[in-house]
């Protein structure tokens, strides 16, 4: 293969990927514009959005990454009932429940530090309640994208970055406006 028709095959397989991450970005910013009363609500709230959704990207980017791997190695089945791959999905699930308390107790011990006001148990409960919404949708999502994407004779590696993005933009932030609201009791 040219190096040519390698270009232009990596791009037929990412443009699509990459059009539903722009327009999943905007969909995020549109929820994000939503929430302006419930991160006046909860002190701190919005020094913890940023944080969680990077969070979101790296833990879950990072297991379709490994995901990708293994299928390429053939240390993972492209199945669901796959053992190694049912772990894999519960360790990125606590991982991401454990860096997302992990930002909210940092944001609750500096927002202090610097004079300012903080709710650090609301934050705490809304950083466990919307890693578990979230986490539960991005892994549903990254396994169904790769497993299904790699049968299919794509590339996982392409896929993962884009799907992982825009699903933990979109998810992320209607889990965080869903937390807010159910802590805060205004649903």
């Amino acid at each position: 293969m040219t190096v040519r028709a390698a270009a232009a095959e990596a791009y037929r397989e990412a443009i699509g990927p990459l059009a539903v991450s722009a327009v999943g970005g905007l969909l995020a910013g549109v929820v994000f514009a939503g929430m302006r009363s419930d991160l006046a609500r909860v002190q701190g709230l919005v020094v913890l959005v940023p944080a969680l959704l990077a969070l979101r990207g790296n833990v879950y980017g990072s297991f379709g990454a490994r995901l990708a791997t293994g299928l390429h190695q053939g240390l993972l089945r492209p199945r669901v009932d796959d053992p190694r791959l049912r772990r894999a999905a519960a360790a990125a699930l606590v991982n991401g429940l454990l860096a997302g308390s992990f930002a909210a107790l940092s944001v609750a011990a500096i927002l202090p530090a610097m004079g300012r006001p903080v709710a650090a148990a609301p934050l705490l409960a809304i950083a466990i309640l919307s890693g578990l919404l979230s986490g539960s949708v991005l892994v549903v999502v990254v396994v169904a994208v790769i497993v299904v994407g790699y049968r299919r004779g794509l590339d996982p590696d392409t896929l993962v970055g884009p799907i992982v993005t825009t699903t933990g933009d979109v998810f992320g932030m209607a889990a965080l406006l869903v937390a807010a609201r159910l802590v805060a009791g205004v649903l």
